[in-house]
């Protein structure tokens, strides 16, 4: 399956340096609204909650807001945008010393997931997949409430734990909603969205177009800078929270190289060249063009999805790993 080679980026992402850590951290503490919009984020709090030096803390807001995950604020610190101006955010502590075990573990998982739901519905069994990786079931409970808040998982009427088949008529519900959703946020976003922001995102789709191969988590960020970031500067929560639903579909391009997942590097191509377009046309002001483009986008990557259900019609079901187990239709 690959697993090994796709999850190379995500293993180096999560054993990276202090300073990766620390951004990865606080970039998912956003994201997961622990750290909500308007609320203000200063470098002394993350020193202290995540018990490290300036230097990696200083490291990493600075990051955050070239990525355009924060923006600065006058005098000091930095504010996560989409909010009304609020309190400064008050951080649990987090062990940074080592990447958490579910993370090291999330990649292998996700994948396996995303390869078996396309071919039918799988139930994962908790005890089985703390046996699989040698670890507690704390923290196979911290993995499956991690895939529950993407909506990767849920649980039946019996209580178990489902990873829901992924046909395509799923896939095209979920584009829909994104096609609906998605142009509305960036014309709210748009006028909100730093112009440096943009540069910053242009030029990493260029560079990660003129990678060979393209890698996978160069690949997941653009479409985390597209879809999650520049989106986040839309002023309406409801629209972004509806949005998360969807989020689920951005699984399998952090997974290039599997033989189920992987679609043909053209059509990455095509969708990167996308990317710069929808970005141009907002560094142009021409939002409502910007919006256009995007649901074109949009609508172009649900074929590209879809082409993966062409490879596994081709294909017959592969054996599932000792956690998880197949659900009778």
């Amino acid at each position: 399956m690959g697993v090994e080679k796709a999850g190379k980026d995500a293993d180096a992402a999560a054993g990276g340096s202090l300073q990766d850590r620390t951004y990865l951290q606080l970039r998912e503490m956003i994201a997961a609204g622990q750290i909500r919009p308007g609320e203000r984020l200063l470098e002394a709090e993350v020193v202290r909650a995540f018990g490290i030096s300036r230097s990696p803390a200083r490291q990493a807001l600075e990051r955050l807001r070239r990525d355009g995950v924060v923006e600065p604020l006058e005098g000091r610190g930095y504010r996560v945008p989409g909010g009304a101006p609020s309190d400064t955010a008050v951080l649990d502590p987090v062990d940074m010393s080592a990447p958490r075990q579910w993370e090291r573990m999330y990649q292998e998982v996700e994948q396996e997931l995303f390869v078996r739901t396309l071919f039918g519905s799988v139930r994962l069994n908790e005890l089985r997949l703390a046996e699989h990786f040698g670890v507690s079931r704390t923290v196979t409970r911290d993995l499956l409430a991690r895939m529950h808040g993407v909506g990767l998982i849920a649980k039946d009427h019996a209580g178990h734990w489902i990873a829901e088949q992924m046909t395509p008529d799923r896939i095209r519900h979920l584009y829909e909603l994104r096609c609906l959703l998605e142009p509305a946020a960036l014309r709210q976003a748009a006028p909100r969205v730093p112009a440096a922001v943009l540069a910053d995102m242009r030029a990493r789709v260029l560079a990660t177009r003129a990678e060979t191969p393209i890698s996978s988590t160069r690949f997941d960020e653009a479409e985390t800078d597209l879809h999650i970031t520049l989106l986040g500067y839309c002023a309406n929560p409801e629209i972004m929270r509806a949005l998360k639903r969807t989020h689920l579909l951005f699984g399998p391009t952090r997974h290039l190289f599997d033989p189920f997942l992987g679609i043909p590097i053209r059509l990455i191509v095509a969708a990167l060249d996308e990317h710069i377009e929808i970005i141009d046309l907002l560094l142009e002001a021409q939002p409502e063009r910007a919006a256009q483009a995007l649901e074109a986008h949009l609508r172009d990557a649900v074929e590209r999805w879809l082409r993966r259900f062409e490879i596994t019609a081709k294909g017959k079901p592969i054996p599932v790993p000792s956690y998880l187990q197949a659900v009778a239709d």
